[in-house]
């Protein structure tokens, strides 16, 4: 799944650069509606990012692209991995800004991790 994101005024840091906090929500937030509408029905929480390494400082008025591919399923979890891109509009090129893996974990009402059911998973 591809999602964009505009960086604006209050996404900086006092340097006048992308404040990592706001990059890790996004990857978070977009991986989590790529698990639900991939598997319709389950209650997904984030248990785990992979490998946090800012590669580049992002300016305002970046456009960041969101790549987030499924990579791996087991009976309670499922992890994708997130390739962040800073694209240049001007210039019409891209460049691989953040990548990470992350997962979550399929809970039932009680919090307890529950098997993630096979009829519901949305084919790739």
């Amino acid at each position: 799944m591809i999602n964009h994101k505009l960086v604006l005024p209050e996404h900086l840091n006092h340097y006048g650069y992308l404040f990592g906090g706001y990059l890790l929500h996004w990857v978070d937030e977009y991986a989590y509606i790529t698990a639900n509408l991939d598997f319709r029905g389950h209650r997904f929480v984030t248990i785990g990012l992979e490998n946090v390494v800012f590669r580049q400082s992002i300016k305002l008025g970046s456009v960041l692209k969101f790549d987030i591919n499924r990579i791996k399923q087991g009976r309670t979890s499922v992890s994708y991995n997130v390739k962040v891109y800073s694209d240049s509009i001007e210039l019409g090129t891209e460049e691989l800004v953040f990548d990470t893996n992350i997962t979550f974990v399929n809970i039932d009402e009680q919090g307890t991790k529950c098997a993630i059911e096979a009829s519901v998973a949305k084919s790739e």
